[in-house]
Order: structure tokens, then sequence, then C-alpha cells
């Protein structure tokens, strides 16, 4: 894969920008004008030592021992301890997209020229990603309040030479991972440990890492929803223009439009053009309602995180101009927290109302087709277990749902006392978009199979050809078989974002520039 190149100035990284880095390796250079800041900040510390001053994370020791003043002659070792003694995590490591994600988003944070620290270190993490070497840093042990503490300090740590790095597939040392970049291990100088390690970046990686894949989930499941109502034949009465303009929520009107321009010349909808069924269930006409409800939210999770992704979030932050040197909390992470739980709260009804219509399918009572989507029922069980599985992800969704913004644990002996769990709300929507892509690709499989049911007749040209994605995959399920395979390959379609294009040429594009939509 070729290594993705951008140039831009620190704070300026767009959604498109986070899409690329998070998608395939990429190389990140500053814009020019960010060295002049970054020195600028650099000196503003450098010149407070010099004085005799006192500031925290400095010269002081951290937490609940801010009042401990270091020596002088101490404050290289002050940082080294700093990140050493951080460095506590647990768990399986993040995955390399992720990784890069935080490299991106601490150097452009400490390009803004607000955190006093050199700019080699800056170029060592730029080179880091450059390189393809990622820190291996482990996903559990931060609650998102003085930054993202722990993953951090794996992060930083790489820099003194401790620590495991990932390259290409292969794990080597710190040491090892700094010579491919041609690096041996550094010495950090004051306040530059701390500003490594506080700050949102992990579980903002992780938000946006999130987003990313709950984006296909999204348009694979509008697309899986319009292929429904054909299957069905529903009405596409409910999408009508007028409905959702007296609404005036614009996700849902975007949505509406979405699924007339997905059925619009169908064959199959235009066979029962004069049947005499009134409504169809919520699952299929309120599909507007309830996906623009999460297209809304998802923009506006977006929004959040795009900010949070060009924040400059440590702290002490420094400002040159006035030779100021302020200590804040721009570390806690609650809207990455919040913006997390908006997400989860979102990809959970997307998958819960995909179930609701693959249990329609199954069922002859409400679909007019085959019992469980199959010839000979009795005999086969056809889509009876797929079904069930469904249930089981979407279950499953409901509890990972639950807000982790809500939550909160004192720590450092009672003086971080409110944190926002933001790394957890961050790290489970991988989970949760997982789940509801293989809840999706059992919708797209039923709702394939049940436009099989009504050949001669054909759907529209754009549901057309995504049925043919999913027949160029999976067969039509004639008899029972071994049936995960099946599943997986969709899933794996839906995950890709293979459905996208189908979706992303109807929604409106949005001031944040890329999908969302």
């Amino acid at each position: 894969m070729s290594k993705h190149q951008m140039v831009r100035k620190a704070g300026e990284l767009s959604l498109k920008d986070l899409r690329h880095i998070y998608e395939q390796p990429t190389e990140l250079a500053l814009d020019g004008s960010d060295r002049a800041r970054i020195e600028e900040a650099r000196k503003t510390v450098t010149d407070l030592i010099a004085r005799g001053d006192t500031a925290y994370g400095i010269n002081t020791g951290f937490g609940l021992m801010a009042n401990t003043r270091i020596k002088s002659a101490d404050v290289e070792k002050l940082q080294e301890n700093l990140v050493l003694s951080h460095a506590t995590g647990t768990g399986a490591p993040l995955k390399d997209g992720v990784v890069r994600l935080v490299l991106a988003l601490k150097a452009t944070s400490l390009a803004q020229g607000h955190s006093g620290i050199r700019p080699k270190v800056i170029d060592v993490l730029l080179k880091l990603l450059e390189a393809e070497v990622y820190p291996v840093i482990p996903a559990k042990g931060s609650v998102g309040a003085s930054g993202d503490l722990a993953p951090l300090a794996h992060l930083s740590s790489i820099l003194l030479g401790y620590g495991e790095i990932s390259h290409k597939g292969e794990t080597l040392t710190a040491v090892e991972g700094l010579k491919l970049i041609g690096l041996e291990p550094m010495a950090l100088e004051a306040k530059e440990g701390l500003a490594l390690l506080n700050g949102t970046q992990v579980s903002t990686a992780l938000a946006l890492a999130g987003l990313f894949e709950i984006e296909n989930v999204f348009a694979s499941a509008m697309v899986a929803g319009a292929m429904s109502v054909d299957a069905m034949k529903g009405s596409d009465v409910p999408f009508d223009a007028r409905i959702h303009a007296v609404r005036r929520q614009q996700g849902q009107i975007d949505t509406a439009a979405t699924y007339r321009a997905l059925l619009d010349g169908s064959e199959i909808r235009h066979s029962h053009d004069d049947c005499e069924k009134v409504q169809d269930p919520y699952s299929l006409r309120c599909q507007p309602q309830v996906m623009g409800a999460a297209l809304g939210v998802m923009r506006q999770a977006a929004e959040t995180l795009l900010t949070e992704a060009n924040a400059v979030t440590d702290n002490p932050l420094i400002f040159p101009d006035e030779g100021d040197i302020l200590s804040g909390g721009n570390f806690h992470a609650e809207p990455v927290a919040m913006a997390a739980d908006m997400l989860a709260i979102a990809v959970s009804e997307i998958a819960s109302i995909s179930e609701r219509r693959t249990s329609l399918l199954v069922d002859p009572k409400m679909s007019g087709l085959p019992a469980f989507l199959v010839k000979d029922g009795g005999l086969n069980s056809g889509f009876m277990i797929a079904q069930v599985t469904t249930a089981a992800l979407v279950s499953e969704n409901k509890t990972y749902a639950h807000p982790a913004s809500v939550d909160s644990i004192p720590t450092s002996a009672g003086q971080e006392d409110h944190v926002s769990m933001a790394t957890f709300a961050a790290r489970r929507l991988h989970d949760m978009a997982e789940n509801s892509a293989a809840v999706i690709a059992i919708e797209l499989l039923s709702a394939a199979q049940g436009v099989d049911f009504h050949r001669p007749l054909k759907s529209s040209a754009v549901l057309e050809e995504a049925h043919g994605l999913i027949r160029d995959l999976v067969d039509f399920y004639e008899e029972d078989r071994y049936f995960a395979p099946d599943i997986e390959a969709v899933r794996r379609l839906v995950a890709a974002g293979s459905l996208n294009r189908f979706v992303e040429t109807l929604l409106p594009s949005t001031h944040l520039g890329s999908k969302v939509f």
C-alpha cells in the first residue's frame, strides 16, 4: 500500500485527513510556520527555569505531589520517572490505525506552541509515523482525566528506549524501532514528559476510529433497509418529502430523500401499487425517523471529535506572548466521552431496527415470503438461527450502549476526583460496530433472498447493483448449508465500506467536508 502524504498546519487536520491516517500508512509534515511558535513556547519554559521560578510539572511533582519542589539538577530525571512510572497499561495493543491517529494528534497538538516542548521531540513522533514504526500501546488503563496517561506513557517510553514497537506485523524492542528511523533513545527535558503524557489523543483516536467504522455500518444499513422494503413489498409513501419537511429534522429529511432514491424505479414496488395494505411496521416506515436521528448524532459527534483532534489538551499550557504558564484542565476528556456515548447509542439503534426488519423477513405472516426465507421449510431451517444471531448481537450492544461518561472514580489520592472514562467510552465502539456490521450483513442476506423470491421482477437499479455485490460473494440460499462463511463474507463487505458509494452520492454533504456525509 502506498503511503499517503500530507502537509498540514498544526491544528488544521480535516475529517478526511483523519480518516486517511486511520485507514492507511501516512506521512504527515507540519507547516513551516509551526516551528517558530514551538521555539517561542520552549523559550518560555527555559526562561522560567533560569529565573528559578516554579511551575507545575516543570519543576514540581505531579498530582497530589504538585507542591513538592524539584531541584534543578533533577528536572530531567523527573520527566523520565514520570514516563516510566505511568506506563502501567494492560490488555491487547491498540491496532495500527489507531496508533497512527494517536501519533498524528499528539504531534499536531504539541506543534501549536502551547506545550513548551522542543521541536526535535515532535520530529521523532512524525518520523515514527512516516516509517510505520508504531509504539505498542496497551488498550486499557486510562480513565480519561489527566489525559490518557497510561497509554500515552507507553507511546512516550519508546522515545526513551523502553517498551516495544510494531513494524509491518513484526514486534521489536523500542531501541530496535528507533534504529529503523536512524535514532537512539533520547533524554526528555523539562516539561516534555508531562506534555507527552497529558492529552486526550488516545481517547480521541479511538472515538474517531469508532466513528469511521460506524459510518460504514450506517451506509450499509441504509441499503439493507431499502432492500428490505422491496423484499417485503413495503410502501415508499413514508419516504415522501412532505412528511419530513414538516418535522424539520435535517437528518430525517436527508435520509428520507436517500430512501426515495434507493427505491426509485423498482419493478417490485410498482407490482403492488394497488394493494390494500395501509401501513407497514415501524422498522420499515419509520426508517427516516430512526436513521435520521442517528445521522444527526453522528454529525454532532464528528464535529466534537474533529475539534478535539485539533485541540491543545496538555497541562500546564504556555502562552509565550504574555510569558504565562497556566495550569488548567484541558486534559479532561468529557467532550470525547459524551461524543462516544452518543455514537454508542446511535449504532445500537441502527442495529436494533435492522434486527427487527430481519425478524419481519423470516416471518411468513408478516412478509408473505417462505418461512425463514427457504423452500421446503421443516426440512430446511433457512435463516431461523441467523435471526437469532442478530438478536444476540443487538442485546449485547444494548449493554455496551450504557453511557460511560456518567461514571466516575476518584484517582491520585483524591486530587483527580472526577474522571470522564472517555477511553473506554471510545474503545467499546469498535466492538459495537463489529456487532452491528454482522447484524446488517444478515439483513442484507435476508433482503437479497427476499428480492430473489420476487423474480423475474427487479428492484431499483441501485439496489440491484448492491444485490449483485452480495451475490458475487454468496449464492442464493437454496437449501441448508454451513452458513457462517456467508455471513462473514458480507460482514466484511459492510466493515470495508464497500456499500458506502450507494449512499455517499445521495446524502447531502456537510461543512465537515467528508462523510457523515
